[in-house]
C-alpha cells in the first residue's frame, strides 16, 4: 500500500532546527558523481546518472537519467589528478572561450579538464553537481 506524508517543515528529535520541506526539496542536488576519467572510463558511484560519454582527452560528458526542467540549472564539477593535480581548471565546455555554455542542456552537460599550460588532460577522478528544477 503506498502512503504519502505531507509536511511543511522538518524539525530534529528535539523539536529545534527547522526548515522548510521546500528548501530541502530546491537545495538538494538533483544529481552528482564520481568518475574515473582515466583508460576506460567508469563512473564509481552516481546518483541521476544514466552514462558519461567519453569524447576525447579530458572532454566527458555527464548524461541524466531524470532531466533537468531546462539547461539553466547550476553546475558545480571539481576534479581530482592525484600528485599532478597543481593548476588544474575545469571547465563547462562552451561554443568560445567566452561564450555561454552551449553543452549545458538539461539532460546532460559536457566538460573539458585542462592542466595549467591548457592542455585537455584525461582525470582520475572528476566529480559534477547538479542543482536546479528537475522537468
Amino acid at each position: 500500500m503506498a502512503s504519502e506524508l505531507r509536511v511543511n517543515t522538518l524539525k530534529d528529535a528535539s523539536g529545534n532546527n527547522s526548515i522548510a520541506t521546500s528548501f530541502v526539496a530546491g537545495g538538494s542536488a538533483k544529481a552528482w558523481a564520481n568518475l574515473n576519467g582515466t583508460g576506460t572510463i567508469a563512473l564509481r558511484d552516481s546518483f541521476n546518472q544514466s552514462s558519461t560519454t567519453d569524447n576525447s582527452t579530458g572532454d566527458y560528458t555527464f548524461n541524466l537519467t531524470s532531466s533537468m526542467s531546462d539547461g539553466n540549472y547550476g553546475f558545480t564539477v571539481s576534479a581530482c589528478a592525484g600528485t599532478n593535480s597543481s593548476s588544474l581548471v575545469v571547465v563547462v565546455k562552451s561554443a568560445s572561450q567566452y561564450g555561454t555554455p552551449s553543452n549545458q542542456v538539461s539532460g546532460a552537460c559536457e566538460v573539458v579538464c585542462h592542466n595549467y599550460i591548457n592542455s585537455a588532460v584525461d582525470i582520475g577522478g572528476v566529480y559534477p553537481i547538479f542543482h536546479g528544477d528537475l522537468a
